[in-house]
Formats: C-alpha cells, sequence, structure tokens
C-alpha cells in the first residue's frame, strides 16, 4: 500500500489544489464574463438575463452527469483516471467555447465543458483524503479547497485584461499545462487493496439499495445547498438585484463572484482549523451556516439605494460564510466505504451544482413571478427555504471527524 505522507504539504495536495484552481477559473469564467459576452453577441439587457440563465443551468446540468460519469470511473478505474479525463475534457471544451457565435453553441459547450468540470474536485479531495493521516485531513482537504477556490480571483483579473473569447484559450491552456504535473501522483494505496477485494466499486445504484446508505447520501448532498444558492443566484445575477435596491452605480457581478472567492478561498482554510479546533466537522459547519445567515439577511436589507462597493463586500462576507465547501465534501467522503468513496465525493457536490439548474434557481424563477413577491422577497423566501433544508440536514447528518476510511460499503 501506498504509504500515507506525514505533511499536508504532499505533491497530491498541490496537485489537486492546483487543478481545482484551473476547475474554478474555468466554472465561474461564465459568471464573470456573462455580460460582456452575451452582449457582444448583440443580445439585449434582458436577453443577457434569461439568456445566462438558460447557458448555466446547461452548464450546472453537465455538472450534475457528469459528477455521476466521473464518480463510477473513480472507484472503477481509479482517482488518477478522473483527474486526467475531466481536466482534458473541460480544458478543451473551454477552448471551443472561445470560438462560439450563437447562444446555442455557447450552450452546448458549456453542457461539455461541465460534464469535464465535474471530476475535479470529488476525485482531488478523494485522493487527499486516502493519503493523509485522518488527524491531518480536514486541513489538507481545506488547503485544495483554499488554494483552488482562488482561481475565481484570476478569472476577473484575467478578465479585466483581455477578450472574453480569450479568456476561454488562457482556462484551457491552463488545464493543459497542469497535466504534466500529474505524471507525478501516486494512486490511492486504499484504492489499489479494495481492487483485490472481491466487492462491488463504483456502483451509483448502491446509494438507493440501502436505506441507511441512502439517508447519508441524501443528507451529504442537502449540507452543500446553501452555496450555490449564494454564488448560483445572489453573487451571479447581484446586477439584477442592485437595480432592484435602486443601487444607481454600475455593479459588475464579474467584480462581485471575484470578492465572494477570494473569501471562499479564506473561509475553506479557516473552516478546516475550526474542524480542527472543535474536533467536530458538524460544530464547524454551523458556525459557517451562521456567518452566511447574518450576511444573506445584510444582503436583503442593508443595500436599499446602497453602493456597489457596499455589495461587493456584502458578497465577500457570503462567501465567507459558504466556505464550508472543503468540509462539506469532506464530510461526503467520510460518510462512505472505499469503494464508494470517488462515486460519492464526485457526485455529492455536483448533485449540488446540479440543483441550482432543477431546484434553486426554478423555484426563485416562480416565487418572483408570483404576483406581489417579485425579485427581492423571491430571494428572500428562496434563502429561507434552501437554508432550513441544510439545517435540518446537518443536524441528522453523522459525524466524521477523525474517522478511519479503510473500509467498504457492502
Amino acid at each position: 500500500m501506498q504509504p500515507k505522507t506525514n505533511s499536508i504539504f504532499s505533491v497530491a495536495v498541490l496537485v489537486a489544489a492546483l487543478g481545482y484552481f484551473v476547475d474554478i477559473y474555468d466554472l465561474l469564467l461564465f459568471g464573470i464574463i456573462r455580460v460582456q459576452s452575451l452582449t457582444s453577441m448583440g443580445l439585449t439587457p434582458e436577453q443577457v438575463t434569461t439568456s445566462g440563465e438558460s447557458i448555466l443551468s446547461w452548464q450546472m446540468s453537465g455538472l450534475l452527469l457528469g459528477g455521476i460519469l466521473w464518480g463510477v470511473i473513480g472507484d472503477k478505474k481509479g482517482r488518477l483516471s478522473v483527474l486526467f479525463g475531466s481536466i482534458i475534457l473541460y480544458s478543451l471544451a473551454n477552448i471551443a467555447n472561445g470560438f462560439v457565435q450563437t447562444v446555442e453553441q455557447y450552450a452546448a459547450i458549456r453542457f461539455i465543458a461541465g460534464l469535464g468540470l465535474a471530476g475535479e474536485l470529488g476525485a482531488g479531495i478523494t485522493l487527499v483524503a486516502e493519503l493523509t493521516p485522518k488527524e491531518k485531513r480536514g486541513i489538507a482537504t481545506s488547503l485544495v479547497a483554499g488554494i483552488g477556490l482562488t482561481g475565481a480571483v484570476v478569472a476577473f483579473i484575467i478578465k479585466e485584461n483581455f477578450h472574453w473569447r480569450t479568456c476561454y484559450f488562457i482556462g484551457g491552456g491552463l488545464g493543459l499545462a497542469l497535466l504534466l504535473l500529474r505524471i507525478s501522483v501516486f494512486e490511492s494505496g486504499m484504492f489499489n487493496e479494495v481492487k483485490k477485494q472481491n466487492v462491488q466499486r463504483g456502483n451509483f445504484f448502491m446509494f438507493f439499495t440501502n436505506g441507511d446508505r441512502f439517508k447519508r447520501y441524501l443528507l451529504s448532498i442537502l449540507l452543500g445547498v446553501p452555496t450555490w444558492f449564494v454564488i448560483g443566484i445572489l453573487v451571479t445575477f447581484s446586477k439584477e438585484f442592485a437595480k432592484h435596491f435602486g443601487i444607481t452605480e454600475p455593479v459588475d457581478s464579474g467584480k462581485a463572484i471575484m470578492f465572494a472567492y477570494a473569501a471562499i478561498s479564506v473561509g475553506d482554510i479557516v473552516v478546516g482549523l475550526v474542524s480542527q479546533w472543535l474536533r467536530s466537522r458538524k460544530k464547524a459547519l454551523f458556525v459557517f451556516y451562521g456567518i452566511t445567515i447574518f450576511f444573506i439577511i445584510l444582503f436583503f436589507t442593508a443595500l436599499w439605494n446602497g453602493s456597489a462597493s457596499a455589495l461587493y463586500w456584502i458578497c465577500a462576507g457570503m462567501g465567507f460564510g459558504t466556505g464550508f465547501w472543503a468540509i462539506f465534501i469532506t464530510m461526503g467522503a467520510e460518510q462512505f466505504g472505499t469503494n464508494l468513496r470517488a462515486t460519492a465525493a464526485t457526485t455529492i457536490p455536483n448533485m449540488v451544482r446540479g440543483l441550482l439548474a432543477l431546484a434553486i434557481l426554478p423555484v426563485f424563477q416562480f416565487l418572483r413571478g408570483i404576483e406581489g413577491i417579485g425579485y427581492v422577497k423571491g430571494g428572500i423566501y428562496t434563502a429561507v427555504i434552501f437554508m432550513v433544508i441544510a439545517i435540518v440536514a446537518a443536524a441528522f447528518t453523522k459525524e466524521t471527524f477523525g474517522k478511519d476510511l479503510n473500509f467498504v460499503e457492502e
């Protein structure tokens, strides 16, 4: 068996972090250049909003399906197979995105990019979790997410200095360059041991054939919904919310995303330290839920006739609060045996991302369309619904801090 490293600063952590960096750059690039790219294609401001929602939904649907595909491959063929295959797919898709001419082409390529992007984080977190001692696992996975999430900041900086098509070319090039680093990473020893056993590996349907396992899986998914409500609705469409708040200054949704993700990257490192200090994943999660709720309340109460800078800073506060992403995925990985762990860790975050298209955005669109509710109240009611769901899910989720991962699902 490949020995576990005594350092959290291992090659696996570095390569997983850089992979997630490129992943986040490409994942959020559309949100950052949405207005610029769609406007240059001749769309009206109203079409920029509606077509933007549609393209985002296609991308998130790709993530949902890709999560299942790469998760199964990760448990059947190995974690490294996913790390190589997924980055090739989304890198080539992002290069293709630089050539799109119509909204339909844009949506189709973002769907393919979503398929590729789905594999990166789950496989990386699984590999790091299995190669790192359990006492340092939370910090190691938080470092992966914390470093990786700065990809959003770089995406905004690139957007400010290059044409939107060039931004996609750069993202694709970064991904292909990262392939060279992947050669130095070892496969998980736990996975190599499980390959020798007579157990099912990567059977996605096993999540639904056992009551306790299905409960663990469903709760693991619901823990993460506040993240993509905040990012997918409040931050991505902050320009539209600003108009309803009466903010007269120009608001750049890309800048809001940059502020949010800069703070998320800090939050993801801090939550790992808090989890270590409290010796509990759940307690750390509840602390960050509280921070998220506080800044969501500020978003809907303190920005009326406010300023663009205040909006950006509140987006940063919400971002810091939703910096529990790494812990949430680590909890998902720790809930399941080695023969299903990559499938769990890869599908869980992508189910959450997919819920943006399947549940979060449709609920928001439905509520804001009801007479007497409108855009802002629709956002408030959507926030209440999905925060309550996440809190209830966390209350029923088992603690996984310090759990031994060397077991299988029967």
